[in-house]
């Protein structure tokens, strides 16, 4: 009877190991989903969706024309210029250009010694190499530090010689520091081959 009640317990605890993450996926999915569908309020799921995905590529089409930079221009000028406004603005639009669009900044991982005789070392993102415009020397170098199951982190001004480039894809290093190293490399490349 002991053997049936642990071998149950080791099915659960199997069950909770397979369903968890693949639960929690499907609900963060449906809650976004239904949170972007809900901005333009549609009676027909995922109408609203649609439409504003619609009306995201349309603006992205019109930005792109010739005809329309003086007015983009215009505007980005004019929420630029707001006291506020300007550091919300740079500050979201930054962001969203470091992970999309042509001017990618996570996109080149590193392996960082935080101090000259570091045993530990940490993952990372190198963001800048030229600090000029703060008054840092050329010797340093700014560098993104994601913390784990979190979507932050921390910026560092390190020693150049204290980071090392490394040969990976942004996205699998990424996944790594989120999972805080328990998504391994050659589990990511295995997912790819099937």
């Amino acid at each position: 009877m002991k053997n049936f009640f642990s071998a149950l317990l080791r099915y659960f605890l199997r069950g909770v190991i397979f369903l968890t993450p693949a639960a929690v996926t499907v609900y963060v999915i449906v809650q976004i989903f239904i949170m972007i569908d809900g901005i333009i309020p549609i009676d027909i799921p995922g109408l609203g969706l649609l439409t504003l995905l619609g009306v995201i590529i349309l603006f992205g089409i019109l930005a792109s024309t010739v005809l329309a930079q003086p007015f983009v221009n215009w505007g980005n000028r004019i929420l630029k210029s707001a006291p506020m406004i300007k550091t919300i603005y740079s500050a979201i639009k930054d962001l969203v250009t470091a992970f999309v669009g042509t001017q990618k900044k996570f996109d080149r991982p590193v392996l960082v010694k935080m101090y000259e005789k570091a045993e530990v070392q940490k993952l990372g993102f190198l963001t800048g190499t030229d600090l000029d415009d703060l008054g840092i020397g050329k010797d340093k170098v700014a560098v993104y530090l994601p913390h784990s199951y979190a979507f932050s982190g921390n910026l560092f001004i390190v020693p150049a010689e204290n980071v090392t480039p490394l040969d990976a894809k942004p996205a699998d290093i990424m996944k790594f520091i989120v999972s805080g190293g328990v998504t391994r490399l050659s589990d990511i490349e295995q997912e790819r081959i099937d």
